[in-house]
C-alpha cells in the first residue's frame, strides 16, 4: 500500500472496550493491506486491539472480559470477529434435508433457460439447482430428467412445475412424469391458488413412519409473492381436493390423511422483485411479513418441521445475499444472473446483451402462458422492442372480439411487423402445435374467434423467448428476455473485473463469490454492531477468481 492509503486508525470509531488481549505469538497489525487480507480470510477469528498506532487487527492470542488482568502485557479489546464462512449461512435445516453444503439455490428459468448444465454445476457443487421445465413439452423434460438423473446420481436436484391455468391437461401431465420418474424435489412457481397437480404431487407416495409421522417422498419448494398464496402453501391441503383425488383413485385414503397433517410445501421462496414472473414486491417489506405469516401458521398446525423460508428476486451481489440472511431468510435463491452464464440455455447475443443491462433497462410486459388473465413478467427493454409489441396484442385481443373486427391498418401492422405472415397462415401453425400439446384448447378456438386470437398472439409471445435462447437472426427487436432489476446490480459489482466479459461468469463461480462476498460484508456488520467501523478498503468484496476463493477458505 503506498502512504495515501487512508490508515484504519484516522476513520475508525470505538464506542468501548470488551475486554483485554495479549498476543501468543503474532503481533496486530495497522496496514489496511493486511487487514484486509485477514478480513477475507473467513475461517481466521480475529480481535480488534489497541495497537502502538491506534486500532490494530490481531490473529489469535488471549482474551479476558471484565476488570484488567494482572501483568502489563494486555492491551483493549474492543471487537471479536469469530470465523463466518459460506457453510455456516442460513439454516443448517435446509442444507441437511437436502444434501447441501451451501445454502444457495438456482431458480428455475422457463423453456430451459435454468438448463442441465446449470442443474448439473450446482448439485456437483454442494448447491441446488431448479431444472427449467415450463414451456417445453413432456418429451423434453423427460430427456432433461434422463440426462440430470444419469448425471448427478444422488446429487441434489430439482425441476419446476408451473401453474397452467390455461392449460391444466399439461401441468398434470408434467406432475404424472415426475411421480413416475422419481423427481424427489420441484420448484412450484406462479400458482395463483393450489391445484390437483402440485397437490397430488405433495402427497403421492406419502406413508406414516414407525412413530406415526408422515414420511414425505416429494418435496415441494414453493416460490410465492402474495400472502395470500403463500397461506395456501403454509397449510395443509385443501380437504375437498384431497377427497376427489382419493375418489378419482389418484391418491390412496391413507396417502390423503397423512398429507393432510403437513404443510403444501417444506420449504417456501419469498420472490421479491425479479425478473420472469414477478409482482415487483420489495423484499425488505415482502420477506418480514411472510416470516411472520410462517410463524403463525406453525402455531397454529404445529408441524414436525416448520416450513423453512427463502428469498428471490434482487439477489445479485454480496450485500443483498448478506441482507437476505441478516433478515432471516434460510437460503438465497438467484434467477436473473444466472441467465447471463454460459451455462444457461440462452444465447450468447443474450449474455451479452444481460451484460451490458443496468437496473433501469428492464419492463412489465404480457406473460405468453397467462396471456389472457392479463398477467404481466419483467423483461429487458435495451435492444428489444418486445414489452411495447407484446403490450400492442394485448391490447388488441382486450379491444376487439375477433381477429376480423380488428381495424385494417391494426391488422397489416402485427402481420408485417410481429407475425412476419399472414394470421391465418400463423393459426395453422398454432393449431398443430396445440393437437400436440394441450388438443382441448382447439375446440374453443374453433367456436370462439377471440380465443383463437389469444393462441395466435401466445405464438409470438412463446416463439419471442424461444428466438432469445437461440439468437435467431433478424429477429432481436422480437427477443423475449426475462430479466430483473438483479442484472444491473450484477454487472456495476463486477465492472472492472474478470467477470464483466460474458464468456468468463459460471454459474459455480457467481455463486461462490456472492457468498464468498456475502461472509465479508457480514463481518463488516459485525464489527460495526461493535462499535468498530474500518474504512471500505479493508474489505475484499469484489470478485476473485475460484482458486482465490478456494485459498481464502482453506
Amino acid at each position: 500500500m503506498g502512504s495515501s492509503s487512508p490508515s484504519i486508525t484516522s476513520r475508525s470509531i470505538v464506542r468501548l472496550s470488551l475486554g483485554w488481549w495479549r498476543s501468543d505469538r503474532s503481533q496486530p497489525t495497522s496496514d489496511p493491506a493486511s487487514i484486509r487480507s485477514l478480513i477475507g480470510t473467513l475461517k481466521a477469528p480475529l480481535n480488534v486491539v489497541s495497537g502502538e498506532q491506534g486500532l490494530a487487527l490481531a490473529v489469535g492470542g488471549e482474551t479476558r472480559l471484565g476488570t484488567p488482568p494482572p501483568g502489563g502485557d494486555f492491551v483493549p479489546l474492543f471487537a471479536s470477529l469469530p470465523p463466518v464462512t459460506p457453510d455456516m449461512l442460513g439454516d443448517p435445516a435446509f442444507m441437511a434435508a437436502y444434501g447441501l453444503r451451501y445454502p444457495y439455490m438456482t431458480g428455475a428459468m422457463a423453456n430451459g433457460i435454468a438448463s442441465a448444465e446449470i442443474v448439473e454445476a450446482m448439485g456437483q457443487n454442494g448447491m441446488l439447482g431448479s431444472f427449467g421445465a415450463a414451456g417445453l413439452s413432456v418429451e423434453r423434460v423427460a430427456a432433461a430428467i434422463d440426462r440430470i438423473q444419469g448425471s448427478l446420481g444422488d446429487s441434489p436436484y430439482c425441476f419446476n412445475l408451473i401453474h397452467s391455468p390455461n392449460e391444466p391437461a399439461h401441468e398434470n401431465a408434467i406432475a404424472d412424469l415426475y411421480i413416475r420418474r422419481g423427481v424427489r424435489i420441484v420448484e412450484a412457481s406462479a400458482y395463483l391458488d393450489l391445484t390437483p397437480a402440485i397437490v397430488r404431487y405433495r402427497a403421492a407416495g406419502i406413508r406414516r413412519g414407525s412413530a406415526g409421522l408422515p414420511l414425505v417422498v416429494h418435496r415441494v419448494i414453493a416460490k410465492v409473492s402474495r400472502v395470500e398464496v403463500a397461506t395456501k402453501f403454509l397449510s395443509p391441503p385443501p380437504a375437498r381436493m384431497l377427497q376427489e383425488l382419493v375418489a378419482a383413485g389418484q391418491l390412496t385414503a391413507e396417502q390423503a390423511d397423512a398429507v393432510s397433517k403437513l404443510p403444501m410445501c417444506d420449504d417456501l421462496t419469498v420472490e421479491a422483485d425479479s425478473g420472469g414472473h414477478t409482482d415487483n414486491r420489495p423484499a425488505i417489506t415482502l420477506l418480514p411479513t411472510i416470516l411472520a405469516l410462517r410463524d403463525r401458521l406453525q402455531e397454529q398446525f404445529k408441524y414436525p418441521t416448520p416450513v423453512r423460508v427463502g428469498l428471490a428476486g434482487g439477489i445479485a451481489t454480496p450485500a443483498s445475499v448478506a441482507g437476505a440472511f441478516s433478515m432471516g431468510a434460510a437460503y438465497v435463491v438467484t434467477g436473473s444472473v444466472n441467465q447471463a452464464c454460459v451455462e444457461s440455455g440462452s444465447s450468447d447475443v443474450v449474455r451479452k446483451m444481460l451484460a451490458e443491462a443496468g437496473q433501469a433497462d428492464t419492463a412489465m410486459a404480457p406473460a405468453a402462458d397467462m396471456f389472457e388473465m392479463g398477467v404481466k413478467l419483467q423483461v429487458l427493454k435495451r435492444g428489444t422492442m418486445f414489452p411495447m409489441r407484446a403490450q400492442k396484442l394485448f391490447e388488441v385481443y382486450r379491444a376487439y372480439s375477433a381477429w376480423d373486427a380488428v381495424p385494417n391498418s391494426e391488422r397489416m401492422n402485427i402481420e408485417k411487423n410481429l407475425l412476419r405472415r399472414p394470421f391465418e397462415e400463423v393459426w395453422a401453425e398454432t393449431k398443430a402445435f396445440f393437437e400436440r400439446r394441450d388438443p382441448t384448447q382447439l375446440p374453443k378456438a374453433e367456436t370462439d374467434p377471440k380465443h383463437k386470437m389469444a393462441l395466435v398472439f401466445r405464438w409470438y409471445l412463446g416463439l419471442s423467448s424461444r428466438w432469445a435462447n437461440v439468437g435467431e437472426n433478424g429477429r432481436q427487436l422480437d427477443y423475449q428476455v426475462w430479466c430483473g432489476p438483479a442484472m444491473g446490480a450484477f454487472n456495476e459489482w463486477v465492472k472492472g473485473s474478470y467477470l464483466e466479459e460474458p464468456r468468463y461468469r459460471n454459474v459455480t463461480t457467481v455463486a461462490m463469490n456472492l457468498l464468498y462476498g456475502a461472509c465479508v460484508v457480514l463481518r463488516r456488520q459485525s464489527l460495526a454492531m461493535q462499535g468498530v467501523h474500518l474504512p471500505s478498503i479493508c474489505f475484499p468484496t469484489e470478485p476473485l477468481s475460484p482458486d482465490q476463493i478456494e485459498a481464502k477458505l482453506r
